[in-house]
């Protein structure tokens, strides 16, 4: 088994920059594996941004819905994969009607099987406010689920508040 690191935090704690450090350490051929889909021109904004904190180095493969399959093609011995990230996966998962459950046992499976190393990246949702609407609990509900999914089967975990880093599993 090649090794998995999450990262989770909150919005803009600098969960993908540290997590794309972490990438960059690990391998030298880089796999970005982006779950984002630019429905409107403020999130093609945010992807150009990404993209271009990102540099040379790096290939980009898009999979809003199958990451699984995008980690079982591409993780291998010097090829790192970096999820960023999970909490878009699973908006477009349940907007699709998916079976959460089943998808996030598929999901974690190719993290087990990988042949190189994977960053997975995660928004915590858990710390705010209850959401006002069923779906949007239903929501909160199933990412704390993931996360504590991809935390039990990480090697590392990282919790990133303020742009620093806090080991919650190493």
């Amino acid at each position: 088994m090649a090794e998995v690191v999450f990262v989770l935090g909150g919005a803009r704690s600098g969960k993908s920059r540290y997590a794309q450090s972490c990438a960059e350490r690990l391998a030298s051929q880089r796999i970005f594996v982006a779950t984002a889909e630019p429905f409107d021109d403020e999130m093609a904004q945010r992807i150009a941004r990404h993209q271009a904190d990102r540099g040379q180095g790096w290939k980009t493969v898009e999979a809003p819905l199958d990451v699984a399959s995008a980690i079982s093609v591409h993780a291998c011995l010097n090829t790192v994969c970096l999820v960023d990230c999970l909490t878009l996966w699973l908006s477009n998962v349940m907007h699709t009607d998916r079976d959460v459950a089943s998808e996030i046992k598929e999901l974690c499976l190719s993290f087990l099987e990988a042949k190189g190393p994977v960053v997975v990246v995660s928004n915590e949702v858990g710390l705010g406010l209850v959401p006002e609407t069923p779906l949007g609990r239903d929501f909160r509900d199933a990412q704390g689920w993931l996360n504590q999914e991809v935390a039990a089967m990480s090697d590392r975990v990282e919790f990133i508040a303020a742009g620093l880093p806090i080991t919650l599993k190493s």
